[in-house]
């Protein structure tokens, strides 16, 4: 009788184990003629070679790149000197990486009290964020107007509940009370 596949990985994965855990417990079988050579702390250069090509992808705050080199185990000197280098050349700027953010989201439909909230969230001071956003040139009542649009048609509310609906959606999705009232009150041409 022939076994089916599953049985025979299964049995496979049984005779590893048991051949794994005899080792652990015979000291005979245990290697250690080599010791266990201790990998070496990344440097500095390795940080500002890594922080590159995180930055390649996309544009990163500082804050970011902070916490993705730190967690990929490098020390906080090392990601300092990295992110002070790469400020000096150019390479990490935060205003770059605040404009880029502010398009990306507007193109997402999101409001700009959700895109300022995102970018303190990233670690964008208040005073770039705004400076940032007034910069934009975007037009947010036009960007309300045209998500408003797509998620509920064409046609304006007409009853005070389903305009509150739309008002809430729009809040959510980080827009003012002048640019919700200039999407809902303006009429489809």
């Amino acid at each position: 009788m022939r076994r089916s596949r599953p049985e025979a990985d299964f049995g496979k994965q049984r005779r590893l184990g048991a051949t794994a855990s005899r080792s652990a417990r015979d000291p005979e079988l245990i290697d250690d003629s080599e010791p266990a050579a201790h990998p070496a702390r990344p440097s500095a250069a390795d940080c500002k070679r890594r922080a590159l090509d995180l930055l390649a992808r996309r544009e990163h705050s500082r804050l970011e790149l902070e916490r993705k080199l730190g967690a990929r185990g490098f020390d906080d000197e090392a990601i300092g000197v990295a992110l002070d280098d790469l400020e000096r050349s150019g390479a990490l700027a935060g205003e770059r990486f605040a404009e880029s953010f502010i398009r990306s989201r507007a193109s997402k439909g999101q409001g700009p009290v959700r895109v300022r909230a995102e970018l303190a969230a990233r670690g964008v001071d208040a005073a770039q964020a705004a400076a940032a956003l007034a910069e934009a040139g975007i037009d947010w009542g036009e960007v309300a107007h045209a998500v408003r649009r797509k998620r509920f048609g064409a046609e304006v509310p007409r009853d005070f509940k389903e305009r509150a609906r739309q008002a809430r959606f729009l809040e959510y999705r980080g827009f003012g009370r002048a640019d919700i009232e200039r999407a809902l009150g303006s009429r489809e041409e």
